[in-house]
């Protein structure tokens, strides 16, 4: 049997990577901080272990404005690519908007559900997360309540 292989690549093509292997989770994301750094009403975060995700066509740029949240972007086009977070190491989330297939990747809940602009209107039966969907340290502190200015 073949490891699973995806692709991705941002608007201009400077930034490619592979991502091998199942991804950990695929959920819908509500919160306010991710909704300001994608410039979207929500978006969709495709986990994976950061071993199987390998930049192979340029390097993204970081940004990091939440302590122990470090986001990354092409510096060319400015489409978000990933997140990094210090309370779930270990980790890489793909936005699904860099992907080169996104309808491979269906979501399996929504994360922030309390979050959740009033105006959108959700008719799956997916599970609703108040907070995170992956398991945090909780030494890290939850990203909501450790916000910077």
């Amino acid at each position: 049997m073949n490891e699973r292989l995806e692709t991705g690549a941002c608007f201009c093509g400077a930034i490619t990577a592979e991502l091998r292997g199942e991804p950990l989770s695929v959920v819908y994301d509500h919160d306010d901080d991710c909704r300001r750094a994608v410039g979207s009403p929500l978006t969709i975060w495709i986990g994976y272990p950061s071993g199987q995700v390998s930049f192979i066509g340029g390097a993204p740029k970081t940004f990091s404005k939440t302590p122990g949240v470090e986001r990354s972007f092409c510096g060319d086009c400015g489409t978000t690519i990933a997140y990094r977070d210090a309370g779930i190491p270990g980790e890489t989330h793909i936005c699904i908007g860099f992907m080169d297939n996104p309808e491979r990747f269906p979501p399996e809940g929504h994360a922030f559900w309390h979050l959740k602009l009033p105006w959108i209107e959700m008719t799956d039966s997916l599970p609703r997360i108040e907070g995170t969907s992956r398991e945090r340290d909780p030494a890290i502190g939850d990203p909501v309540l450790r916000k910077c200015g």
